[in-house]
């Protein structure tokens, strides 16, 4: 069975994801103003300043990035601990009775 995850697809699907988060929070940050999340964005995402164009687009970069950073360290840790479940899975079924779906009534 494998239980693998692809590194590029969960990289370009969080980037995507926090792409699509920072710039809702923007526009929400701009619809607004009394609960605006931008100090946030000022702690997270270095070289971030209120709001340019060329602000936006950092904002935009560095959100991709840390989708790929997640994905980078997320899914080799996903897909060794997944591998090693496999294998204990495996090794504990080996041939038992409940394993194949058999039940046994005592009454």
């Amino acid at each position: 069975m494998n239980t693998r995850v692809p590194v590029a697809a969960v990289g370009h699907a969080s980037s995507l994801f926090l792409c699509l988060t920072f710039t809702l929070c923007v526009v929400w940050d701009l619809l607004f103003p009394n609960y605006a999340m931008y100090p946030a964005w000022r702690v997270l995402l270095p070289g971030f300043e209120w709001l340019s164009w060329p602000a936006f687009a950092l904002g935009l970069l560095e959100s991709y990035a840390y989708g790929w950073f997640f994905a980078l360290v997320w899914v080799p840790a996903y897909n060794r601990f997944a591998q090693r479940g496999s294998r204990r899975s495996e090794h504990s079924e080996g041939g038992s009775a409940h394993s194949a779906g058999h039940h046994h009534d005592h009454a």
